[in-house]
């Protein structure tokens, strides 16, 4: 009776380990199958996405570029508006010194018709 339980034990034994290795040799077949299907799935949506990428990165260099010029144009109309803001102050003190010349001129006029 025991040579029949050790021939039972050998059998099972035997039969669990072919089970394990055809699961491992399944497992990787799936997983082997698995990657080549994702690679020619996903391939021309990365090449897609890529283009598009480079795409939004050239848009951004010219958008960079216009920020640039028109930081270049803000800063000359801001020269421009110093420069009026300079001249606007020189033109009031000369109408302030007209006025004041007016006023005496005026005075002068009230003193002689008097």
């Amino acid at each position: 009776m025991t040579q029949l339980y050790i021939f039972s034990v050998q059998s099972v034994t035997g039969a669990v380990m072919t089970i394990i290795g055809l699961l491992l040799v399944a497992a990787i077949i799936g997983y082997v199958t698995a990657w080549f299907y994702a690679k020619s799935v996903y391939t021309p949506v990365i090449k897609r996405l890529e283009g598009e990428k480079a795409e939004l990165q050239k848009q951004v260099a010219d958008l960079k570029e216009n920020v640039r010029k028109l930081n270049d144009i803000t800063e000359n109309l801001n020269r421009k508006i110093a420069g009026l803001e300079k001249d606007l102050s020189e033109k009031d003190k000369l109408i302030a010194a007209k006025d004041k010349l007016l006023e005496e001129k005026d005075q002068q006029i009230n003193k002689l018709s008097k």
